[in-house]
């Protein structure tokens, strides 16, 4: 009940994760998913895919469109990618995730990481930084 009450009041969609998180369009998650708080995922558009037991941290951004062309004027549209996290993926607070990119399962995004270009990040990978750094098979053989 409190949940409705506060998507009225703020005017968002209701999710199943709390009030202050932003689920736009249709995204796909999978079974035990935790999304932090005032972040934002968008799959208006496209297709968004979060696996099983992926951890999302507070203030993060996962959002298919980019309207940065259209707004300088060198695009007609809002370009719209795809967005797949494979399962037991963590994406660290202040992140940021664009359209295009692919991240492997057991993979981290650090805190603060901009992927802001369409991009394939193999399974086991740290993805730190701005501009972001995959360091491959990172965390394959830590227990």
């Amino acid at each position: 009940m409190l949940k409705k009450i506060i998507a009225k009041l703020i005017k968002m969609p209701i999710n199943k994760f709390h009030p202050l998180v932003y689920v736009g369009g249709e995204p796909e998650f999978g079974k035990n998913i935790n999304v932090g708080l005032l972040s934002e995922i968008n799959a208006k558009g496209a297709i968004l895919k979060i696996g099983d037991n992926c951890d999302i941290a507070s203030f993060v951004s996962i959002n298919v469109a980019d309207s940065h062309n259209k707004a300088i004027e060198k695009a007609s549209g809002i370009i719209r990618q795809n967005i797949t996290l494979e399962n037991n993926v963590f994406v660290g607070s202040h992140s940021f995730i664009g359209g295009g990119v692919h991240i492997g399962h057991h993979s981290v995004v650090a805190a603060g990481t901009i992927i802001a270009k369409p991009c394939q990040i193999p399974p086991y990978s740290l993805v730190i930084g701005n501009p972001f750094v995959i360091k491959d098979s990172y965390f394959k053989n830590i227990k």
